[in-house]
């Protein structure tokens, strides 16, 4: 049975080998979103995820004989790193599962941390598969990341903390892909504070949870840039803790989470994955929802590619109107892609890439088309980079 005394347990128990993270108020985020936002950065654990209190608390609890055979987990990579260092701290052998898309980051801090590393199977349902197929090959410990007691018990001290840390909260918004996190949260919150309200955030991509809760039939897609919570099949257990104690579900699209991805970078200087932003993108995206309100926020991973992360920084960039594309026709005679770069420096803006088109033009053949990726302040300043060049005699349009 899950209940506040459990994850009390559990908090003593990790207590020595975990990081306990601060909670804090954002003024900024605060001042946009209008609500009062209160951050648990729970990217600064060691793994860079709150995955590693469900795998402290699991594998503490091990017997002698369990300890000697091992153990196995499947895990898009938070879980999995999780479980890797804790294994490796106590001395216990690990195998871990992934599935084949996880991102390269994961995989070798995983590695790094002494797991054995299978790669295996598109979805995390296939993964799930073939390592319960080892297990019962292996005789090992099956470490399931979210369907597990011990392991909910161990995510829900991250309620406890803030809870202690900022008494009086009046929401709490959190990340939903298997659901351990907030079933464990949600026990040791309404136990500690029954009005509490807590709500459960699922990118679009993948609503299964919000479909099992809400009777829905949302459609589940293939991929998306919070893969910690892409999951297809809501754990049994956090079901039933959700379907009782949690008091709403939303959904947020991938173009929520990459700005709120960029705006924790840029305001609060500090780097989540996806499934990390998952609750500020919620916040912008219903912020009449959260107005007034006592909002903690768990940034549950910091573990994104970097990659990933310049194409999200880039495409945020172009969002906030600090890139802009811009297209010049103009003579082709000599002189005229000086005139445009020199308009567009005396308006002060940088430019980052050119690309002059001749022959792809629907232009009269004299005439050139020159293609310009620009940095601005913003979009009043593309607006006047604009005008410059059109006060040169120059056809300049902005391309979307």
């Amino acid at each position: 049975m899950l209940d506040l005394q459990t994850i009390q347990q559990a908090a003593t128990r990790i207590q020595e080998h975990v990081l306990r993270t601060p909670c804090v108020p954002s003024h900024t985020l605060s001042d946009i979103t209008g609500a009062q936002v209160f951050l648990k950065f729970e990217n600064l654990q060691f793994t860079a995820s709150f995955k590693e209190r469900g795998a402290c608390n699991k594998l503490a609890q091990l017997t002698m004989d369990e300890r000697a055979r091992g153990v196995i987990a499947m895990s898009a990579g938070n879980h999995a790193q999780g479980v890797a260092y804790h294994a490796q701290r106590l001395g216990i052998r690990a195998v871990i599962v992934m599935p084949r898309f996880t991102p390269g980051v994961k995989v070798e801090r995983t590695r790094g941390f002494g797991a054995e590393v299978l790669l295996h199977g598109d979805t995390l349902d296939e993964a799930r598969a073939h390592a319960l197929m080892l297990a019962e090959q292996q005789q090992l410990v099956f470490v399931h990341p979210y369907d597990d007691p011990d392991i909910v018990a161990g995510q829900g001290t991250v309620a406890l903390e803030m809870l202690a840390d900022v008494p009086g909260l009046d929401t709490l918004v959190v990340a939903v892909g298997g659901g351990g996190l907030i079933a464990g949260m949600a026990t040791a919150a309404k136990a500690l504070q029954a009005d509490i309200e807590i709500i459960g955030v699922q990118t679009a991509r993948f609503p299964a949870m919000v479909n099992a809760i809400k009777g829905t039939h949302h459609p589940q897609g293939s991929s998306s840039i919070a893969e910690g919570i892409a999951v297809g099949t809501p754990g049994k257990l956090p079901q039933s803790i959700i379907a009782r104690l949690v008091s709403d579900l939303v959904l947020v699209d991938e173009g929520d989470i990459e700005q709120a991805i960029v705006m924790l970078l840029e305001v609060e200087k500090t780097l989540v994955e996806g499934a990390g932003a998952a609750g500020l993108a919620a916040l912008l995206k219903y912020p009449e929802r959260f107005k007034g309100k006592r909002v903690g926020l768990v940034l549950c991973g910091g573990n994104i590619d970097p990659l990933l992360l310049a194409a999200i920084i880039e495409r945020g960039m172009v969002r906030a109107g600090r890139l802009a594309r811009l297209r010049v026709s103009a003579r082709d005679v000599p002189g005229t892609l000086a005139t445009i770069t020199a308009t567009v420096a005396a308006a002060g803006a940088n430019i980052n890439e050119v690309h002059h088109q001749r022959a792809f033009t629907s232009l009269a053949a004299q005439n050139v088309e020159v293609e310009l990726v620009i940095q601005t302040r913003g979009p009043q300043h593309i607006n006047e980079v604009l005008a410059s060049l059109q006060a040169a005699g120059l056809d300049a349009q902005l391309v979307h």
